[in-house]
């Protein structure tokens, strides 16, 4: 069985009395994009830098294709560690052509032809002697990539290597990007704060917190299966219902929920996604009959409704204690403020976590 392209085992870094990285292990395969993924200053960029050796843990060890590359002792240098960078600002030499650029560091006299090579791969052949000033973002994008994939590196590390672009032009060279990856069998090790973007871009996510993964997988699960109301919320907006737990059920206005495995008396928040609720129209002050699946319906009335594009957005004060819960419904439906309506919430679709 072949060794992982990069293994990360046990890394922990401070600064002063912080703890930057804490513990972090994780795997990336060849062919594999694994996105760490999580806030601002959770570690994320420094787990990048220890990897590419331009820091160095307090302890772990690194290794590249089941070789130690680096422990808290032996340490090769960056340029000897097969990696490939990206960033975000794609720091590309501006006194340099762009045939230049690629070919920097590249020695023999096949370098120009692998330039040639590198710059077709990536669309941007008739570029080959124009400067990067003369070049637009995405094609600052794709000099940039060719760059670090002209040493044929094992590992590309990139941290936000995407953010400065616009929308549209961000998901067709993210997608090209990843597909020259893939098909030269590199390990990518990515960066981002967006989920959004590690949703599409992942194989694996590594969810991180104060520089800890605290939740590791593939990206429906990680996002069907969160390890508590933080993972939940970071993904996408939540409603969140509180009650307590007696004989492992907690009663609400939507009715009982199952909590298993959880202590008597114990306060937890049932938590549910927008687009999860489901609403049904009032019957002279009477919603819908209790099902299995959706529990019993809460009326509420419409606060707000807006239109969003693809879907619409609506809010509801509940008649039951005056909390504000969000809907996501498809397409178009803006009902008027005031108006009454039933919510019902769907079983299969919930998270039950202990309140912290």
């Amino acid at each position: 069985m072949q060794p992982p392209r990069l293994e990360i085992k046990d890394i922990v870094k401070t600064f002063g009395a912080r703890r930057v990285v804490d513990d972090i292990s994780l795997s990336v395969n060849p062919g594999q994009v694994t996105c760490l993924l999580g806030p601002s200053g959770c570690g994320k960029s420094t787990t990048l830098r220890l990897v590419a050796g331009v820091e160095m843990q307090d302890s772990g060890t690194i290794h590249v294709d089941g070789t130690l590359v680096c422990d808290t002792v032996y340490r090769v240098p960056p340029e000897g560690r097969s990696i490939g960078l990206m960033f975000q600002d794609f720091a590309l030499f501006p006194h340099l052509t762009v045939g230049q650029n690629v070919g920097f560091g590249l020695k023999g006299r096949e370098s120009a032809t692998q330039v040639q090579a590198l710059l077709k791969k990536v669309g941007m052949l008739r570029y080959i002697d124009d400067y990067p000033h003369q070049l637009s973002g995405g094609e600052q994008q794709r000099v940039a990539l060719a760059r670090a994939l002209a040493p044929k590196p094992r590992i590309m590390l990139m941290d936000e290597p995407f953010s400065g672009l616009d929308d549209r032009l961000r998901d067709d060279i993210r997608d090209e990007t990843l597909d020259i990856l893939k098909a030269e069998g590199t390990a990518v090790l990515l960066v981002t704060h967006e989920p959004g973007e590690a949703m599409r871009m992942a194989d694996e996510i590594a969810l991180m917190r104060d520089g800890r993964v605290v939740q590791q997988g593939a990206p429906y699960n990680i996002y069907n299966a969160p390890v508590d109301i933080r993972a939940a919320a970071f993904f996408s907006d939540i409603n969140v219902i509180r009650g307590k737990v007696q004989g492992a059920l907690t009663d609400t206005p939507f009715g009982q929920f199952l909590a298993p495995g959880v202590p008597d008396g114990t306060e937890v928040d049932i938590v549910i996604r927008p687009q999860h609720l489901k609403i049904d129209f009032d019957r002279q002050g009477r919603g819908p009959n209790p099902t299995p699946q959706d529990g019993t319906a809460a009326r509420g009335v419409v606060e707000r409704a807006r239109f969003m594009g693809a879907s619409s957005l609506v809010e509801f004060r509940m008649d039951y204690d005056g909390a504000i819960l969000r809907a996501v419904v498809p397409s178009v439906f803006l009902p008027q403020p005031g108006t009454a309506l039933w919510i019902m919430i769907r079983r299969d679709r919930c998270f039950v976590f202990p309140k912290r």
